[in-house]
């Protein structure tokens, strides 16, 4: 199995695109067996703990043979969509946290199968990073970067602008609170998000664990903010979604490699990547965990 190259977004925080697409991603099939629609609405879903006690299990044994179920990606040999034309296109590499955060409000946005949801409205066109297509540049994005959306005959980038797009720009449930004291701590939090990497990733090249010691205390005290719900604003919200490709990541590498639990007194946030952990749409994304350490080994223990 080809390990995941981490650096794949082209990101003000040094993320060069260099990914290649993923063989065996793991992915929990729903029943029409087509990772675009999800089996019930995301957030009823997580009151369904029995029903998904085995998620991690199955997002496990089921990542070989699924890779047909996901739209090709695009490379420099592939012939560019006709930009545009009326249809929302969402741009997306499989292996890119940035576009994983995108690709989760996607789902997480769409309504119950008895409705049509976004899966049916914004096309998925995820592009190779590693050989990427001239066109996507000229002709799509100028910036070079996914997740990008192309909608209205506009392209916008940047996922933490784009979850928020999503959001506020098309149907489906709320994926953001009205409780205007929630949505003054949800964007506190999403604005932490560029300090919690940093605090980490530097951890990451080090022997100290202060930085990232302190940076996953901030995310047990703002999990016990609320009593609601095992989210950051109670309820789940636009803010998990930004922090779980993250938290996926730095997690088994920090277990594997520098024998630090994260969830070692701090029950909030074990409680937290347990709940993740039952969201189908996140599922969607998850990639192999011993992939992500080799990933990290690669990037982290070679500079050092």
């Amino acid at each position: 199995m080809a390990a995941l190259n981490l650096s794949c977004c082209y990101h003000h925080h040094h993320f060069q695109s260099h990914s290649p697409p993923p063989t065996n991603v793991p992915i929990l099939l729903s029943h029409r067996n087509n990772i675009s629609i999800s089996p019930k609405s995301p957030l009823t879903s997580f009151h369904h703990k029995r029903h998904h006690s085995n998620l991690l299990v199955l997002a496990t044994t089921m990542a070989t043979n699924v890779q047909e179920d996901l739209p090709p990606a695009l490379d420099s040999t592939s012939e560019p969509p006709s930009v545009f034309d009326g249809t929302t296109r969402l741009y997306i590499s499989y292996t890119c946290p940035y576009a994983q955060r995108v690709w989760i409000t996607r789902n997480c946005k769409a309504l119950p199968l008895s409705h049509i949801g976004l899966q049916e409205k914004i096309k998925l066109v995820p592009i190779d990073l590693k050989n990427r297509p001239d066109w996507y540049k000229e002709k799509v994005y100028p910036a070079n970067k996914v997740p990008a959306l192309e909608h209205n005959n506009q392209v916008k980038g940047e996922s933490l602008d784009l979850i928020k797009y999503i959001d506020t720009n098309f149907e489906g449930p709320s994926l953001y609170p009205d409780d205007t004291i929630k949505q003054e701590f949800g964007e506190e939090l999403l604005s932490y998000t560029n300090t919690f990497y940093k605090a980490v990733t530097t951890s990451l090249k080090g022997d100290g664990f202060d930085d990232a010691a302190a940076a996953f205390d901030y995310i047990e005290k703002a999990l016990s903010k609320f009593d609601d719900g095992p989210f950051f604003l109670g309820q789940f919200s636009l803010v998990d979604i930004a922090y779980a490709p993250f938290i996926e990541r730095f997690q088994p590498y920090l277990l594997d490699v520098k024998k630090y639990d994260i969830k070692v007194g701090r029950p909030k946030l074990a409680v937290w990547i347990e709940e993740m952990n039952k969201n189908d749409d996140f599922n969607q994304t998850r990639r192999d965990p011993k992939e992500l350490v080799e990933s990290y080994r690669k990037r982290y223990l070679s500079s050092s």
